[in-house]
Protein backbone atom coordinates (compact mmCIF):
# COMPACT_ATOMS: atom_id res chain seq x y z
CA UNK A 1 0.00 0.00 0.00
CA UNK A 2 2.78 2.34 1.25
CA UNK A 3 4.68 1.70 -1.78
CA UNK A 4 2.35 1.99 -4.09
CA UNK A 5 1.06 5.89 -2.85
CA UNK A 6 5.10 6.58 -2.92
CA UNK A 7 5.18 5.82 -6.28
CA UNK A 8 1.97 7.82 -7.14
CA UNK A 9 3.74 11.01 -5.15
CA UNK A 10 6.97 10.41 -7.09
CA UNK A 11 4.98 10.13 -11.00
CA UNK A 12 3.15 13.48 -9.55
CA UNK A 13 6.74 15.04 -9.53
CA UNK A 14 7.70 14.51 -12.65
CA UNK A 15 7.98 18.06 -15.16
CA UNK A 16 7.21 20.23 -12.25
CA UNK A 17 10.87 20.78 -11.44
CA UNK A 18 11.04 19.51 -7.79
CA UNK A 19 14.02 17.71 -8.43
CA UNK A 20 15.66 20.71 -9.84
CA UNK A 21 15.03 22.65 -6.37
CA UNK A 22 16.20 19.51 -4.87
CA UNK A 23 19.55 20.32 -6.54
CA UNK A 24 19.36 24.11 -6.29
CA UNK A 25 19.39 24.32 -2.62
CA UNK A 26 22.45 22.67 -1.98
CA UNK A 27 24.24 23.47 -4.71
CA UNK A 28 23.13 26.93 -4.14
CA UNK A 29 24.99 26.55 -0.73
CA UNK A 30 28.19 25.61 -2.13
CA UNK A 31 27.72 28.40 -4.57
CA UNK A 32 28.06 30.87 -2.05
CA UNK A 33 30.74 29.70 -0.74
CA UNK A 34 32.71 29.32 -4.25
CA UNK A 35 31.74 33.15 -4.46
CA UNK A 36 33.38 33.95 -0.75
CA UNK A 37 36.59 32.05 -1.44
CA UNK A 38 37.00 33.65 -4.80
CA UNK A 39 36.51 36.69 -3.10
CA UNK A 40 38.60 36.48 -0.23
CA UNK A 41 40.87 33.85 -0.55
CA UNK A 42 43.95 36.42 0.74
CA UNK A 43 42.03 37.62 3.70
CA UNK A 44 41.39 33.85 4.82
CA UNK A 45 45.45 33.17 4.25
CA UNK A 46 46.14 36.39 6.29
CA UNK A 47 43.56 35.55 8.93
CA UNK A 48 44.92 31.69 9.04
CA UNK A 49 41.49 30.71 8.28
CA UNK A 50 42.18 28.89 5.18
CA UNK A 51 41.14 25.34 6.04
CA UNK A 52 39.03 22.95 5.99
CA UNK A 53 37.30 23.07 9.46
CA UNK A 54 36.54 27.09 8.85
CA UNK A 55 35.56 26.05 5.38
CA UNK A 56 33.16 23.10 6.83
CA UNK A 57 31.59 26.10 9.15
CA UNK A 58 31.06 28.36 6.81
CA UNK A 59 28.98 26.18 4.68
CA UNK A 60 26.66 24.68 8.06
CA UNK A 61 26.22 28.66 9.05
CA UNK A 62 24.17 28.95 5.85
CA UNK A 63 22.45 25.60 5.66
CA UNK A 64 19.92 25.95 7.99
CA UNK A 65 18.14 28.88 6.72
CA UNK A 66 18.37 26.98 2.65
CA UNK A 67 16.77 23.82 4.55
CA UNK A 68 13.93 25.91 6.12
CA UNK A 69 13.29 27.89 2.74
CA UNK A 70 13.36 24.33 1.00
CA UNK A 71 11.59 22.54 3.81
CA UNK A 72 8.07 25.70 2.99
CA UNK A 73 8.48 25.60 -1.09
CA UNK A 74 8.53 21.85 -0.83
CA UNK A 75 5.37 20.81 1.49
CA UNK A 76 3.94 24.15 0.03
CA UNK A 77 4.40 22.94 -3.75
CA UNK A 78 2.97 19.03 -3.24
CA UNK A 79 -0.35 20.43 -1.00
CA UNK A 80 -0.85 22.69 -3.94
CA UNK A 81 -0.52 20.13 -6.76
CA UNK A 82 -3.63 18.16 -4.85
CA UNK A 83 -5.41 21.56 -4.48
CA UNK A 84 -4.93 22.74 -7.67
CA UNK A 85 -6.34 19.66 -9.68
CA UNK A 86 -9.11 19.31 -7.09
CA UNK A 87 -7.95 15.38 -6.29
CA UNK A 88 -7.97 15.03 -2.26
CA UNK A 89 -11.45 14.05 -2.66
CA UNK A 90 -10.85 11.67 -5.33
CA UNK A 91 -7.84 10.46 -3.77
CA UNK A 92 -9.70 9.87 -0.60
CA UNK A 93 -12.53 8.12 -1.54
CA UNK A 94 -10.22 5.66 -2.73
CA UNK A 95 -9.91 1.89 -0.58
CA UNK A 96 -6.78 3.17 0.81
CA UNK A 97 -6.21 4.58 4.89
CA UNK A 98 -5.73 8.80 5.27
CA UNK A 99 -3.12 7.70 7.68
CA UNK A 100 -1.10 6.04 4.73
CA UNK A 101 -1.66 8.65 2.34
CA UNK A 102 -0.40 11.34 4.75
CA UNK A 103 2.96 9.16 5.36
CA UNK A 104 3.19 8.92 1.70
CA UNK A 105 3.73 12.58 1.36
CA UNK A 106 5.76 12.85 4.44
CA UNK A 107 8.36 9.92 3.71
CA UNK A 108 8.40 11.66 0.24
CA UNK A 109 9.88 15.08 1.31
CA UNK A 110 11.80 13.69 3.66
CA UNK A 111 13.26 11.81 1.08
CA UNK A 112 13.79 14.99 -1.34
CA UNK A 113 15.49 16.16 1.64
CA UNK A 114 17.72 13.16 2.49
CA UNK A 115 19.30 13.83 -1.49
CA UNK A 116 19.37 17.69 -0.38
CA UNK A 117 21.53 16.85 2.30
CA UNK A 118 23.63 13.93 0.50
CA UNK A 119 24.11 16.69 -2.41
CA UNK A 120 25.15 19.02 -0.04
CA UNK A 121 27.84 16.94 1.44
CA UNK A 122 28.89 16.00 -2.05
CA UNK A 123 29.19 19.70 -3.40
CA UNK A 124 31.02 21.14 0.13
CA UNK A 125 33.58 17.63 -0.29
CA UNK A 126 34.37 18.67 -3.80
CA UNK A 127 34.56 22.20 -3.27
CA UNK A 128 36.77 22.02 -0.59
CA UNK A 129 38.76 19.76 -2.35
CA UNK A 130 39.39 22.10 -5.28
CA UNK A 131 40.42 24.62 -2.78
CA UNK A 132 43.34 22.28 -1.92
CA UNK A 133 43.16 22.95 1.93
CA UNK A 134 46.67 21.39 3.87
CA UNK A 135 44.71 20.38 6.67
CA UNK A 136 43.02 16.31 6.50
CA UNK A 137 39.66 16.42 4.76
CA UNK A 138 36.83 16.01 8.44
CA UNK A 139 35.12 13.52 6.37
CA UNK A 140 33.04 13.35 9.76
CA UNK A 141 31.89 17.12 10.21
CA UNK A 142 31.18 17.48 6.66
CA UNK A 143 28.28 14.30 7.30
CA UNK A 144 27.52 15.99 10.32
CA UNK A 145 26.57 19.53 9.25
CA UNK A 146 24.79 17.71 6.19
CA UNK A 147 22.81 15.94 7.74
CA UNK A 148 21.93 17.01 11.30
CA UNK A 149 20.32 20.24 10.49
CA UNK A 150 17.60 18.33 8.49
CA UNK A 151 17.29 16.06 11.96
CA UNK A 152 16.59 18.83 13.95
CA UNK A 153 14.51 20.53 11.31
CA UNK A 154 11.98 17.85 11.66
CA UNK A 155 9.28 19.79 13.46
CA UNK A 156 9.03 22.43 11.10
CA UNK A 157 8.69 19.53 8.22
CA UNK A 158 6.33 18.47 10.55
CA UNK A 159 4.21 21.78 11.41
CA UNK A 160 4.58 22.68 7.69
CA UNK A 161 3.15 19.54 5.55
CA UNK A 162 0.11 19.84 8.59
CA UNK A 163 -0.92 22.95 8.02
CA UNK A 164 -0.22 22.90 4.30
CA UNK A 165 -2.08 19.53 3.90
CA UNK A 166 -5.40 20.81 5.86
CA UNK A 167 -5.69 23.87 4.76
CA UNK A 168 -6.00 25.05 0.90
CA UNK A 169 -5.34 28.49 0.99
CA UNK A 170 -1.76 28.13 1.05
CA UNK A 171 -1.52 31.65 2.34
CA UNK A 172 -1.15 30.74 5.86
CA UNK A 173 1.25 28.06 6.01
CA UNK A 174 3.28 30.43 3.53
CA UNK A 175 3.28 32.92 5.72
CA UNK A 176 3.79 31.07 8.36
CA UNK A 177 7.06 29.32 6.18
CA UNK A 178 8.11 32.86 5.92
CA UNK A 179 8.15 34.15 9.61
CA UNK A 180 10.29 30.43 10.39
CA UNK A 181 12.69 31.16 7.45
CA UNK A 182 13.28 34.59 9.17
CA UNK A 183 14.03 33.34 12.50
CA UNK A 184 16.18 30.60 11.00
CA UNK A 185 18.31 33.29 9.65
CA UNK A 186 18.18 35.29 13.49
CA UNK A 187 18.64 31.45 14.65
CA UNK A 188 22.02 33.27 17.22
CA UNK A 189 19.75 35.76 18.54
CA UNK A 190 16.16 33.87 19.36
CA UNK A 191 15.50 31.51 22.37
CA UNK A 192 16.31 27.31 22.54
CA UNK A 193 13.10 26.27 22.46
CA UNK A 194 11.96 27.64 19.22
CA UNK A 195 11.92 25.07 16.43
CA UNK A 196 13.15 27.19 13.96
CA UNK A 197 16.33 27.78 15.95
CA UNK A 198 17.09 24.07 15.84
CA UNK A 199 18.93 23.63 12.42
CA UNK A 200 21.47 25.71 13.62
CA UNK A 201 22.80 23.52 16.14
CA UNK A 202 22.99 26.27 18.61
CA UNK A 203 22.46 25.96 21.87
CA UNK A 204 23.33 27.73 25.46
CA UNK A 205 24.95 24.20 25.55
CA UNK A 206 26.64 24.38 22.52
CA UNK A 207 25.78 20.50 21.91
CA UNK A 208 24.65 20.79 19.00
CA UNK A 209 22.84 16.51 19.16
CA UNK A 210 20.77 18.33 21.58
CA UNK A 211 19.11 19.87 19.17
CA UNK A 212 19.10 16.49 16.74
CA UNK A 213 17.19 14.45 19.68
CA UNK A 214 14.57 17.59 20.40
CA UNK A 215 14.59 17.58 16.58
CA UNK A 216 13.67 14.03 16.13
CA UNK A 217 11.72 14.02 19.35
CA UNK A 218 9.37 17.14 19.04
CA UNK A 219 9.70 16.18 15.08
CA UNK A 220 7.48 12.52 15.81
CA UNK A 221 5.13 14.13 18.32
CA UNK A 222 4.10 16.83 15.36
CA UNK A 223 4.08 14.69 12.58
CA UNK A 224 1.01 12.40 15.13
CA UNK A 225 -0.87 15.47 15.40
CA UNK A 226 -0.99 16.38 12.22
CA UNK A 227 -1.49 12.96 11.36
CA UNK A 228 -4.73 12.77 13.71
CA UNK A 229 -5.89 16.10 12.45
CA UNK A 230 -5.60 14.91 8.71
CA UNK A 231 -7.34 12.13 9.34
CA UNK A 232 -10.24 13.48 11.91
CA UNK A 233 -10.72 16.59 9.32
CA UNK A 234 -12.90 16.79 5.94
CA UNK A 235 -10.41 18.18 3.62
CA UNK A 236 -11.95 19.30 0.31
Amino acid sequence: MIGKLLQVEFMKLKRKGIWFLVFLGPFGVVSLQMVNYGVRKEWFLHQGTYNWDYYVLNVSAITPFALILGIVILTSFMASIENETNTWKQMLALPITRWSVYLSKYTTLLFLLIIASSLLAIFSLLFGIYLDFQNDIPYVDIIRYSFYPLFAALPVLGLQLWISTVIQNQGLPITVGVIGVILAYMAYFIPDWLIWKWPSLDNQWNEPLLNVYWGLAVGIGIYFVGMIDFIRRDVK
